[in-house]
């Protein structure tokens, strides 16, 4: 039997987990509202506008930011996230009717708040450069053991303080929105873990996720082929998508620039394969080929973790190309160099929902709340 100081320390622990991405969040806002007072001041790190060494302003959004008056932007944009932040740590009472500013109406705008600050700080301040830094820092690890243009590049070009700044900001558009999450799941009288209030039906359901995520899967794969069939004809000198001059001054004023452009595809092409694992029996145990984890289950966020993370960098960087086209920077005549780029909005939201349907089907019985059943979905993508 468990009594009633032990209930009360579980309610407690309980408490302290799901406000943890609030007090977090507050966490991130509280240093960048001191960065954005410290850099409106004259100390250096600004990391747009001057700051950073974005080639003619074209990849950030914010490149035309002046250090001096604007970063007191970055500041009131910090204060907001703090305030913000702080609300949602409050613990709202079941049924909506929490206590003081958290419940009602003010966690409401709050929960509000927190989602247009979240896409600000993930798809509208990063650009295509978080993905690049991600995707070429498994070559530039080894970059020093390369002679040419790979030896010259290391890890510092791909991650100069303008884009780890990126990646915090990823970090913390992820925090306010997982708040915002558990605050409404909190308000409806949901689990606050698992986000259940009832058994799951609909497209929530195993069965239902099964199914569109086959289709999430298809896409996420398909998409970026024709992006990587360019980069593997530039490579063999196949002017596919661009003309032949083309080619031959990238080469000139770039050397190695059609090699890292084939790595980028390969290593598109095996995110591809693996993305196949969400709908397929290796995604979920261990193949056999693995020593030490054959025949052992898949731990759901190995996968689901670095999935979304993807997701997230390929559709800012598609966002980045397609602001681009939609300034006229591209032509039609060169469609290989940009149009394949475009379509990566489309590949990052397909490779989300497969992570969310393999989350869904994959994920257990509360341990929280009780809710849910024990029993898997398998799936492949040749199911019916």
């Amino acid at each position: 039997m468990t009594t009633d100081g032990g209930v009360t320390a579980m309610t407690g622990r309980m408490t302290a987990i799901t406000r943890a991405p609030a007090l977090a969040a507050a966490v991130w806002s509280a240093v960048y509202l001191v960065l954005g007072a410290a850099w409106a001041l004259g100390v250096p790190g600004f990391p747009w506008g001057t700051g950073d060494p974005d080639p003619d302003g074209a990849l950030s959004l914010l490149a035309g930011l002046d250090p001096g008056p604007d970063a007191w932007w970055v500041a009131a944009f910090a204060a907001l996230a703090l305030a913000v932040s702080l609300t949602l740590a409050a613990t709202p009472r079941p049924g909506g009717r929490p206590d003081g500013l958290a419940g009602g109406w003010g966690g409401r705008v709050a929960v509000g708040f927190a989602w247009v600050l979240a896409a600000a700080l993930v798809l509208a301040i990063p650009d295509s450069r978080l993905m690049m830094g991600v995707a070429y820092t498994p070559l530039l690890v080894f970059s020093g053991f390369f002679d040419g243009p790979f030896g010259q590049v290391g890890l510092a070009d791909a991650w100069p303080w303008p884009v780890l700044n990126q990646l915090l900001c990823l970090l913390g558009g992820l925090l306010l929105a997982r708040a915002a999450v558990i605050h409404r799941r909190r308000a409806r009288a949901a689990c606050a873990a698992c986000g259940r209030d009832e058994e799951d039906s609909g497209w929530t359901s195993r069965e239902a996720a099964a199914r569109w995520g086959r289709r999430a899967v298809a896409v996420a794969v398909a998409t970026p082929l024709v992006y990587c069939l360019t980069r593997w004809a530039w490579v063999l000198g196949i002017p596919l998508g661009v003309s032949r001059e083309f080619l031959e001054e990238g080469a000139r004023d770039t050397p190695g620039i059609w090699l890292a452009g084939a790595y980028l595809a390969t290593f598109g092409a095996l995110g591809g394969l693996l993305t196949l694992g969400l709908v397929q029996r290796w995604g979920e145990v261990f193949p056999r080929w693995i020593p030490g984890l054959r025949g052992r289950r898949v731990p759901p966020p190995l996968a689901v973790v670095p999935a979304s993370f993807v997701a997230i960098i390929i559709t800012v960087a598609g966002l980045t190309y397609l602001r681009w086209t939609f300034a006229g920077r591209f032509s039609m005549a060169e469609w290989g160099a940009w149009l394949p780029e475009c379509f990566w909005p489309v590949w990052g939201a397909a490779l989300g929902a497969a992570a969310l349907a393999y989350h869904l089907r994959r994920r257990p019985a509360c341990r929280r709340c009780g809710r849910g059943s024990a029993a898997l979905v398998t799936t492949d993508v040749g199911a019916g």
